[in-house]
């Protein structure tokens, strides 16, 4: 029963942090591993469809994750977003908001570990 409760508790803390908080971590992140601001960007509007004046004003207004991935337009392909993140298989994470931010950690990683920008943005596989 433990279990469920810190998940309970873990889901509730994921909901309730700014994304302003955790962008400038991913920005280090990236920068570090020599990928630039407009490559998260990029990686980030894949995701959720926001252009950068909207990420920037939503950063500028304090969203919670909540209000972040509620007014998001997901891209249709994030079901092949799969693997470990922080711990947990992204595939089968059970809380969809909690899923939808570690799909987001998951992008930044991937783009962080240098990985391809044609592959991080899953396209259709016979593109």
């Amino acid at each position: 029963m433990g279990q469920l409760t810190n998940t309970a508790h873990h889901d509730e803390r994921i909901a309730k942090m700014t994304f302003a908080s955790v962008y400038p971590h991913y920005v280090t992140k990236v920068e570090k591993k020599g990928r630039t601001v407009e490559e998260l960007h990029q990686v980030i509007e894949w995701l959720t469809g926001y252009e950068e004046e909207t990420l920037k004003a939503l950063i500028r207004d304090k969203v919670t994750f909540e209000t972040f991935f509620k007014t998001a337009t997901l891209n249709p392909n994030v079901h092949l977003i799969t693997g470990v993140i922080c711990g947990y298989r992204v595939e089968e994470i059970e809380n969809p908001l909690t899923q939808q931010v570690r799909y987001l950690d998951k992008l930044v990683d991937e783009l962080a570990k240098g990985r391809k920008m044609e592959k991080i943005l899953r396209g259709p596989e016979n593109d």
